[in-house]
């Protein structure tokens, strides 16, 4: 007598649609994922956080709207760090849209990296509050996923893919070429040992937003992902300095492709 083959696991939600239950639900609690964390109250997403973002503080202190001892004494007094920005509000440091435009820049921010695609299973711990309480202001959930989508689009369109995000980055030479200084800020720190993460953070800069510039620069030809290990029949891993040492691999099928991409971008760089 034959077996029936047992029945596959029920797959996992996504985080967005989870998040629209989520929300449709009134819940209150932490949406828990490996790439950062969403905390609801009431179906509203009032904080968001990810290791893979600077956060509110260097945006606001290493960015340069607030001097860092300013935002330490703010600390001392406001005990919380999410209670500093209504902090620095009340003594006059910042308005209250200033406030609501940096909490909002480093909400989508974190946001976007919690919510991203194929990074692990996310579980939601229902009534947990972070420390420090919700705060005055929350989002409405779909609004997150909307810009989180939206961002993920823009990222999609460039050339040459996710594996330039997380890698360290080195500027290659380009004598003559002359690019905005936001831009020089970002090819100032590609020397091969940092990641466009920790650029964002030595910037005080939103990391999609230095994920961006950096996929950007690459399709221009200002800079590339450095490899530890070349993968099998590519081109050497450049050294640091950028300076090739041996010669090219045949370009791929679709340098043409690519090259048109790049010409359009450099257009508007």
């Amino acid at each position: 007598m034959s077996t029936a083959p047992p029945a596959a696991p029920a797959a996992l939600p996504s985080r967005p649609s989870m998040l629209s239950r989520l929300a449709a639900a009134h819940a209150t609690g932490a949406l828990q994922c490996r790439p950062g964390t969403l905390y609801l109250v009431g179906g509203r997403v009032v904080h968001a956080e990810s290791p893979a973002v600077p956060g509110l503080k260097v945006l606001l202190t290493t960015g340069g709207r607030v001097p860092r001892a300013v935002w330490d004494d703010a600390l001392g007094r406001a005990g919380v760090p999410d209670h500093v920005p209504g902090r620095l509000v009340k003594e006059g440091l910042l308005s209250e849209g200033q406030a609501e435009v940096w909490w909002l820049t480093a909400l989508f921010d974190a946001a976007f990296f919690a919510l991203a695609p194929r990074s692990g299973p996310s579980r939601f711990q229902h009534g947990f509050v972070r420390e420090g309480g919700a705060g005055t202001r929350s989002v409405p959930a779909e609004r997150v996923l909307r810009e989180s989508q939206r961002r993920r689009r823009l990222l999609d369109a460039l050339w040459p893919g996710p594996e330039i995000d997380t890698v360290p980055v080195v500027r290659r030479p380009a004598a003559g070429r002359r690019v905005p200084a936001r831009l020089e800020a970002v090819l100032a720190l590609a020397d091969g040992t940092r990641t466009p993460g920790t650029i964002a953070r030595e910037l005080g800069r939103p990391a999609f937003h230095v994920l961006l510039e950096v996929r950007r620069l690459a399709v221009a030809g200002l800079l590339l992902p450095r490899h530890p290990h070349p993968p099998p029949g590519g081109p050497p891993v450049p050294p640091a300095d950028g300076r090739p040492r041996a010669p090219a691999a045949p370009e791929p099928p679709d340098v043409a492709l690519l090259r048109r991409v790049r010409d359009a971008l450099e257009a508007r760089l």
